[in-house]
């Protein structure tokens, strides 16, 4: 088991529950990092005695400043970052930034010779081979944090799978049809049924962006083919994933929906240990029901897979996009159905590289961003 740790992304949603976590299990923290939330950083600094910090440039003086009578380094600036996770002396570097953000850092802490406890999705979706490459060549673990692929992992138990039944909550608007989507607002997609998560993932998951980006993910992750992955709507969020094997068997990972138990599985893999997530009470489930996905309705779906099928840029286009888009309708720019349309249209528009190579996916990054704030501009 692992003993020390560096968070890079240390005050978001998973960052505090691996604040926790760490917590829970007596670890110590190396670095900790946060684009915004200099005040909760300098104070998880303290409580865990951590050698570096790392802030956004805007709230470098501040946090500079509250950190002054503590041995605590202080760095700004995004090769500062990389170059954290690069020489990190931590055990395991836990990447929980968000977006397209958590790329480079995910490859500098990889050519540190450093695992990754993973719960930045973009960093697979929009980074793919060049990512896992590195970590193979490496011979380094990707260990993932999401709740769907720390289930697969676990049942998979390192035999190759026949399928990935990815389970998906079915976000907040399960059921509702196209002219409801029409009136929905930020207030009412960041409301999940089941999960306690961030205003970006909430929403993704309420598009069912989430889903489609998780296919993707599990492309690299489980070294499956897309026609591997068969995702069903799960909606009390007990079975996380399940894995069928050659025989036809079916292995299936259930728990509460606790962000925490994923988080400790990676820090704590192989190894498990008493966690903060409450035992399942099985007489008080009523019943677990199953049932296709809409993707007539939620087209981010089908699209995913369209852009995992034809690879490439795709899916770092597509990330993109859906990242912007998300950010505006977060913002009251957009409408809620206008996420669905300009990531599609940012797609078609995006040129195709077949084998694109880091400053390509930085630049279809920047080009399909581009395209959806033009839409953006016309609505």
């Amino acid at each position: 088991m692992i003993k020390t740790l560096s968070v890079l992304g240390s005050t978001g949603s998973i960052g505090r529950q691996t604040i926790e976590v760490a917590r829970h299990l007596g670890l110590a923290v190396t670095e900790l990092t946060s684009y915004t939330n200099y005040r909760l950083l300098e104070n998880q600094c303290r409580e865990f005695k951590v050698r570096k910090a790392w802030i956004g440039e805007q709230y470098y003086s501040d946090l500079k400043i509250l950190l002054a009578d503590t041995g605590i380094k202080v760095f700004t600036g995004e090769d500062a970052l990389y170059k954290l996770a690069y020489e990190t002396q931590a055990d395991i570097v836990c990447n929980s930034l968000l977006g397209i953000s958590g790329l480079k850092p995910t490859l500098a802490a990889l050519k540190g010779g450093h695992n990754i406890a993973l719960s930045n999705k973009e960093a697979l979706v929009e980074g793919g081979s060049l990512v896992t490459g590195l970590a193979k060549e490496k011979n380094l673990k990707i260990i993932p944090v999401d709740s769907e692929h720390s289930a697969i992992f676990q049942c998979q138990n390192g035999k190759t799978p026949k399928k990935i039944f990815l389970t998906a909550s079915g976000g907040a608007f399960y059921g509702r049809d196209r002219n409801f989507l029409k009136t929905v607002t930020p207030e009412m997609a960041t409301k999940h049924p089941n999960w306690n998560m961030g205003a970006k993932i909430t929403v993704d998951s309420a598009t069912l962006m989430n889903k489609g980006l998780e296919i993707i993910e599990a492309v690299y992750l489980f070294d499956v083919n897309p026609d591997q992955i068969e995702v069903i709507i799960h909606r009390e969020s007990v079975i996380h994933s399940m894995v069928e094997f050659s025989d036809n068997s079916v292995i299936a990972q259930l728990s509460n929906p606790d962000m925490r138990l994923c988080i400790q599985y990676a820090l704590t893999y192989p190894e498990r240990l008493p966690s903060l997530t409450k035992p399942l009470d099985f007489t008080k489930l009523s019943s677990l029901s199953f049932s296709k996905p809409d993707e007539e309705t939620f087209t981010l779906l089908k699209l995913a897979k369209r852009c995992i099928n034809k690879g490439g840029n795709c899916p770092a286009a597509m990330s993109s996009a859906n990242e912007e888009a998300v950010a505006l309708f977060l913002n009251n720019k957009i409408s809620f159905l206008d996420i669905f349309d300009y990531v599609e249209r940012a797609v078609s528009d995006t040129p195709f590289i077949k084998n694109p190579t880091l400053e390509q996916i930085l630049s279809t990054d920047t080009s399909a961003r581009e395209t959806v704030r033009r839409l953006a501009g016309r609505s």
